[in-house]
């Protein structure tokens, strides 16, 4: 027996009561989901094209570093900018609009030598350009991704709602190495572009067309997932659409939100090692071929698709143990420091398959820990959790910009198990940053 509830507050819609509560929050979940996986297929293309790339426009391997870091420096630069803007206006339309801003720039990727910024800029010049503008795009991206969980999840599913976000990063990455290089065996290397930015702008329609920013203005979330989510997640409902003041002065001033920035900036760099040179080393250093180097280079993203969710599922079961900052910094150590060791172990052994396991592992987890980082966001400052998602991702981005280029040079000067070590010695580093992290402390906010 169904019955309807007078409209409610705050311009919600008239709610069905059932006997069950419905599940909208996981579709919404479902569709973060999505967007991560064509972010990172968006992302990931150009290192595996590059192999085509470079010769068809006649670049060297340090213009290429270059077109690589200057994606990431226009990922950096935006990424407080991108959670504001959903803070401020709202997931659903910041979203849509980045998705599909990066989705029309990944097409011209394959036009950038017969664009007019060619003639003004030089073909590697005007590549530069669309990469820094496809940052600019996906800089919204994780910032609302942390936005909308916090609007649609409690305390005790922020960790797995962004382990499973932020998850589409590896289904994406895994899948972009050999879907990229078959595509370019078989028709060329512009095609992969073509078809990824296609793709990207139909899933911001449907995010547009399904999603909302907040659970009571959904149609199909009815009065018992609404008690779930607001008993979970608020304790007052009339500050769900406030946008109460930024507290910048209290961010700059509370070390918890210093420590998870510089350690996130540490899994940046070497989250970019993969992301950039991975698929290049299998082939340069472990004499793969292009195929089975594109078939390899998915093992890391792979273990990221599997322990990203995990590592967040676990962060939340610890939380509900030890408390927030407890569970929080266990799991975030816990997974870096794993990532150091593993990429240690991977360098040394000379047998490549069984290198390319213990370097996978280390991916997996490295991202093992992600889900403690976007969820302490939340817990420090929900009222403010792109916002400052945002500050966090951009150390990631700007050890992400250093990365691409160092990672070479420091591979050419002193080989790559060097440059690999100082990947994983920069993970330690980052381990040990949570032992004083405090994100059960929240942060002074102004109504």
């Amino acid at each position: 027996m169904e019955s309807i509830l007078p409209e409610a507050t705050n311009g919600r819609l008239p709610t069905r009561v059932t006997s069950s509560p419905s599940k909208t929050r996981w579709v919404i979940l479902g569709l973060l989901f999505l967007i991560s996986v064509i972010t990172y297929v968006d992302r990931i293309n150009i290192s595996v094209a590059a192999k085509d790339m470079m010769p068809a426009m006649g670049l060297t391997p340090i213009e290429m570093g270059n077109v690589f870091s200057v994606f990431v420096l226009g990922y950096a630069l935006f990424q407080i900018p991108g959670g504001w803007l959903g803070d401020r206006f709202g997931p659903r339309l910041i979203l849509t609009l980045a998705v599909i801003w990066w989705s029309v720039f990944t097409i011209l990727t394959a036009w950038a030598a017969s664009l007019p910024t060619a003639t003004v800029f030089g073909t590697v010049g005007s590549l530069m350009l669309i990469r820094f503008l496809i940052g600019i795009g996906e800089a919204a991206a994780l910032p609302n991704f942390a936005r909308t969980i916090a609007n649609w999840f409690g305390p005790d599913e922020r960790g797995f709602g962004m382990g499973i976000s932020i998850g589409g990063i590896g289904v994406g990455a895994a899948i972009t190495p050999p879907l990229t290089a078959w595509l370019m065996l078989t028709y060329n290397w512009q095609t992969p572009f073509y078809i990824a930015g296609i793709a990207g702008i139909f899933i911001g329609i449907i995010w547009y067309m399904l999603a909302t920013d907040h659970p009571e203005q959904h149609p199909r979330v009815n009065q018992e997932e609404l008690t779930i989510i607001k008993k979970r997640a608020y304790s007052n409902t009339a500050k769900l659409h406030t946008i109460p003041l930024i507290p910048w002065r209290a961010f700059a001033l509370n070390r918890s939100v210093w420590l998870i920035t510089i350690s996130y900036t540490c899994l940046g760099y070497v989250a970019y090692v993969y992301l950039s040179w991975f698929y290049l080393y299998l082939i340069n250093v472990r004499g793969f071929d292009v195929l089975k180097g594109a078939f390899y280079a998915s093992g890391p993203f792979i273990a990221i698709a599997i322990l990203c969710p995990l590592g967040g599922w676990a962060s939340d079961r610890c939380c509900q143990v030890w408390g927030i900052t407890i569970g929080r910094s266990m799991i975030g150590c816990f997974g870096m420091a794993s990532a150091a060791t593993l990429i240690t172990i991977g360098i040394q052994i000379s047998q490549s398959h069984m290198a390319i396991l213990f370097l996978s592992l280390g991916a997996g987890c490295l991202y093992f820990s992600v889900g403690s980082f976007w969820a302490s966001t939340i817990d420090l400052s929900k009222n403010h959790s792109g916002t400052l998602s945002g500050i966090m991702n951009t150390g990631a981005n700007l050890g992400g910009t250093l990365s691409p280029t160092l990672t070479p040079w420091l591979a050419d000067k002193f080989g790559w198990a060097a440059s690999l070590q100082v990947a994983a010695v920069i993970a330690f580093i980052g381990a040990m940053l949570w032992i004083f992290v405090k994100a059960g402390e929240q942060i002074e906010e102004s109504d």
